[in-house]
């Protein structure tokens, strides 16, 4: 498991942040993007060294640029910018980096942060990079091209399931299972949504395979995952983590957040026309001049 978990999360540093933030447009993520393989590839290195202080001191490196990236939610909610749904999944997606990178930090120094033990800590890595931040991300984006109450209900449950399940990580199994009763219901509005933009008229045949997919995915592997919290409350038989990580863990991975980026990215580049229309001038919540 721990190689497949490996690989789940060097696709999360390399290749779906950096997307993630390439497909918010805002100028001012620009040089964090650009900087960003400098923190990336010294955590990537350190997730095949075993534990002690040179793995420690590379994930540092990458917690370093994710507190870097955290940095930028709170200067623009004090700016008053990206308070609605969009842009609160927006802060949701800048902030979830950091709180892995702190899961591998300790994970890496054979820490048991919080009293949590270190296959918890190892999971909590790709957790929050894609159902945190790209399940954040893209759920701002189709809020911003579904505008009605079924794209602000995914923009916010998104966040509001990730900081549950982050929240019954501490307070216990049921608490764990609201947040992912929660986060089920936000994840499957995305899909249900990006389903109908993958069916809208003038699709091409890539992009339109590459939406219908990553939504089709979202109803097995949150199906899971909401098997998984029923089981864990309620101790019900459910899959193992081992298990959870192999269809649930790379689903989500591939199927998803990478087919979802790489759609969004096609939506961007070939459609810019149809794109700005619905989703604003050039950026996730405001403008190139945010």
């Amino acid at each position: 498991m721990s190689v497949l978990v490996n690989v789940i999360v060097m696709l999360g540093m390399l290749v779906v942040v950096p997307a993630g933030l390439r497909l918010t447009e805002l100028r001012e993520l620009d040089r964090i993007r650009r900087l960003w393989p400098l923190f990336a590839v010294p955590g990537a290195i350190a997730l095949w060294l075993p534990r002690g202080g040179p793995a420690t001191a590379l994930a540092c490196c990458y917690a370093l640029g994710t507190v870097l990236l955290a940095l930028y939610a709170p200067r623009r909610a004090a700016r008053g910018r990206d308070l609605g749904p969009a842009g609160i999944a927006l802060l949701t997606a800048l902030v979830t980096p950091a709180v892995a990178a702190t899961a591998l930090v300790a994970e890496r120094s054979g820490h048991q942060l919080f009293g949590f033990d270190l296959g918890i800590l190892a999971l909590t890595v790709p957790h929050f990079h894609f159902a945190g931040f790209a399940a954040a991300l893209i759920a701002g984006l189709v809020c911003r091209v579904s505008d009605g109450p079924a794209g602000r209900f995914a923009a916010l449950s998104v966040p509001l399931g990730t900081l549950l399940v982050l929240a019954g990580y501490f307070i216990g199994d049921w608490a764990e299972l609201v947040g992912a009763v929660v986060l089920t219901a936000g994840m499957w509005t995305v899909g249900l949504l990006t389903w109908r933009l993958g069916r809208a008229a003038g699709r091409d045949r890539t992009t339109r395979y590459l939406l219908l997919a990553s939504a089709a995915v979202l109803v097995a592997t949150m199906l899971l995952a909401l098997s998984w919290a029923v089981g864990e409350a309620t101790g019900l038989p459910h899959p193992s983590l081992t298990w959870m990580a192999a269809t649930h863990g790379l689903g989500n991975a591939l199927g998803f957040a990478l087919c979802s980026l790489l759609a969004w990215r096609r939506l961007r580049t070939r459609t810019p026309a149809r794109t700005e229309a619905l989703a604003g001038p050039r950026t996730l919540t405001e403008g190139r001049t945010a």
